[in-house]
């Protein structure tokens, strides 16, 4: 965690350790490789870690930088190269925002201070892997990591096979053409008086 916060305790503290033993280093030698491979450039910290990690991260221009070359054109338009606080997480937006633009969720996403304060790096390593999911379906044709997102795949029936797909036996589909339980009445009803 930064140095600004105060050391957590009871459950903020439990909370913390699970977050922290989510941590995967296998994850981050990948994501360490892959941001290498596609931006160019070599992380000021080649020490495996959470912390290392957080380090190459935390000013966020190597997020921007990166969003930036796999999008072809710049997303984020503006990279602070400040050191004051507010200008690196203003960085860390940036990039989030342009994530959002590439097509990731909110749910894809870390938060700020996940990165900056180094609160979730397991949130922020998924985050680098949905990055990478989606590259590929955005027209980046270099190195990727993680799983590679579906390609749509409209089928077009005739309407002899939609009508053999009707003969199907219900039971076997697990579909029973719209029947509930509605008004079916099990054992004694109760009655409540006014």
């Amino acid at each position: 965690m930064g140095d600004t916060r105060a050391k957590k305790s009871g459950l903020s503290a439990d909370i913390q350790k699970k977050l922290n033993a989510k941590y995967s280093e296998e994850q981050e030698r990948q994501c360490r490789q892959w941001i290498e491979a596609v931006t160019g450039d070599t992380l000021i910290d080649q020490e495996i870690g959470m912390n290392h990690f957080n380090k190459c991260l935390k000013d966020g221009t190597v997020l921007c930088k990166l969003i930036n070359t796999l999008n072809g054109e710049a997303l984020v338009k503006k990279i602070n190269t400040s050191s004051m606080a507010f200008k690196q997480m203003e960085n860390i937006s940036s990039f989030l925002d342009a994530c959002k633009v590439f097509g990731l969720k909110d749910g894809d996403c870390f938060q700020t201070p996940d990165l900056y304060e180094n609160q979730n790096m397991s949130q922020v390593l998924a985050t680098i892997f949905a990055v990478s999911s989606f590259a590929t379906s955005n027209g980046f044709s270099g190195p990727t990591i993680g799983v590679k997102i579906a390609d749509e795949n409209v089928r077009e029936f005739d309407e002899a096979t939609l009508a053999a797909g009707k003969a199907v036996l219900s039971g076997q589909t697990g579909w029973n053409k719209g029947a509930n339980q509605a008004g079916m009445n099990i054992g004694n009803t109760r009655h409540i008086v006014d």
